[in-house]
């Protein structure tokens, strides 16, 4: 069994645990060496630009607050222990038990989104293809490849602002063109 076989599913939580349960859910599987069962543990968010006093300011929002998605090969002891940690009111399932998300629903989520060929190089022009930001342009500062992230600078209300964005949302602009 490996992680081809996991699926993933999703923990109701109590509002604003969604933090506390990632912590707790990362101590579980280092506590009980669960490494090769619990693959990843996700709290989507997304960055919108809200505007207060007359200030607009660029923030981060969970997409689905109350909820953590998990990828792993569950088994009845697993649910046990996620159940018992704090902040978990249970999965999203009929009567508690755990539900595997489809392929549909996890393609549309996002939650399987990995490039594999990354042609993003640190300067390079990129335009932003999807979230808040969409449409446009700025200049990668910094690249994560572990985590697929890249800092890009971009122009937001007539001030540069860095911001980080997953290699998903990029698209390198050729300069030939």
């Amino acid at each position: 069994m490996g992680a081809e076989n996991a699926k993933w599913y999703v923990l109701h939580t109590y509002s604003g645990y969604e933090a506390i349960v990632e912590e707790g859910l990362k101590r579980l599987i280092e506590n009980n060496n669960l490494g090769d069962t619990i693959y990843e543990i996700r709290i989507p968010e997304e960055e919108t630009i809200e505007e207060k006093d007359g200030k607009k300011k660029y923030v981060k929002r969970k997409k689905f607050p109350t909820y953590v998605f998990l990828k792993m090969i569950y088994n009845n002891d697993l649910w046990f222990l996620i159940t018992n940690t704090r902040g978990v009111t249970g999965f999203v399932g009929p009567m508690g038990r755990p539900a595997p998300l489809t392929p549909d629903e996890v393609k549309r989520l996002r939650l399987d989104d990995w490039v594999e060929n990354v042609d993003i190089k640190v300067g390079d022009n990129v335009k932003i293809v999807s979230g808040a930001l969409a449409g446009m342009i700025g200049v990668v500062e910094t690249l994560q490849p572990e985590n697929q992230k890249a800092s890009v600078k971009v122009e937001v209300f007539g001030r540069e602002t860095s911001v980080e964005l997953s290699f998903i949302e990029l698209e390198r602009i050729n300069e030939e063109a």
